[in-house]
């Protein structure tokens, strides 16, 4: 449970981090660019191994971090274009209900055992992120937007499930720094190399608050992919437990920040999703 906290506490940081990148001015595309670049750096330095970049080619799980960086930055442009697009509201609801997806596939690839209040604490821990989630003037959806919103739920859910496999089947204990920081090093080329492509249409600029702002995110970035490898190995939580548990705590977490730190305002269904989202919290966790 640790493991867990830390987890929910690195991806909550990353929520107040992007909160700040408006208030100081922050290109959010160069710093989340420079962020993958600070998290795989970071990764290396917490390796204990002997690093070889020959040999990193040659562990079973690299193949998966190459396509999980892709997802990174891909999943990354469609959530901004949803909350342009549709609304930010409906973009954090479709990230993280998202957690179905991995919810289903623990249970029906591993074998995981579901009790009743387990089931009822992953219906309330939906419901709970919709209500913690909405606002009130955002959620008018168009028919032709309905697909962006959509992509953000399938390509969230297909990167926990990855990492729950990968972790599963292919890494050492010891092994995940490194296996961390070839996921966020191979997201940060491929950022690298959509800025180059769209440089030859408009040049990019690239400031000191950039990188500053990158260099914070990469951090708490890094290790809540870390801590959450740590919890899935977790013998008293299965995999549906603990992503349930990570994708709700970080909703309601980062909304209580939100309201402390930014003064923002909150619904009576911004409160009975929080309420929910502790509900949904003990139910899961503790029986």
């Amino acid at each position: 449970m640790v493991f867990l906290a830390m987890s929910i506490l690195a991806s909550s940081l990353i929520f107040v981090i992007f909160k700040l990148f408006g208030k100081f001015k922050v290109n959010t595309l160069y710093a989340i660019i420079t962020n993958y670049m600070v998290a795989c750096s970071v990764g290396l330095l917490f390796y204990a191994g002997e690093i070889s970049v020959a040999d990193v080619p040659k562990k079973p799980w690299f193949w998966g971090t190459l396509a999980l960086g892709m997802l990174f930055i891909l999943v990354f442009n469609l959530m901004a274009a949803t909350a342009q697009r549709v609304g930010v509201s409906v973009a954090s609801v479709a990230t993280k209900m998202s957690l179905a997806i991995p919810v289903l596939f623990g249970v029906f690839m591993y074998n995981e055992v579901l009790g009743p209040l387990k089931i009822v604490g992953i219906l309330l821990a939906l419901a709970a992120v919709y209500f913690a989630s909405i606002k009130e003037k955002s959620m008018a959806i168009e028919k032709v937007s309905l697909l962006l919103p959509l992509l953000v739920f399938l390509g969230s859910g297909i990167i926990d499930t990855s990492l729950k496999y990968i972790q599963e089947v292919h890494i050492k204990e010891e092994e995940y720094p490194i296996f961390s920081a070839s996921v966020f090093g191979s997201a940060g080329m491929v950022g690298i190399l959509f800025i180059l492509v769209r440089s030859f249409k408009s040049p990019f600029k690239f400031n000191f608050r950039d990188i500053l702002g990158g260099i914070a995110l990469g951090v708490p970035n890094y290790f809540s992919i870390y801590f959450l490898l740590k919890a899935l190995e977790n013998d008293s939580l299965n995999s549906a437990s603990v992503f349930t548990i990570n994708n709700v705590a970080i909703v309601m977490f980062s909304t209580l920040l939100g309201i402390l730190l930014f003064k923002e305002q909150v619904s009576t269904k911004n409160w009975g999703g929080i309420a929910l989202a502790v509900i949904s919290i003990i139910l899961v966790a503790f029986f």
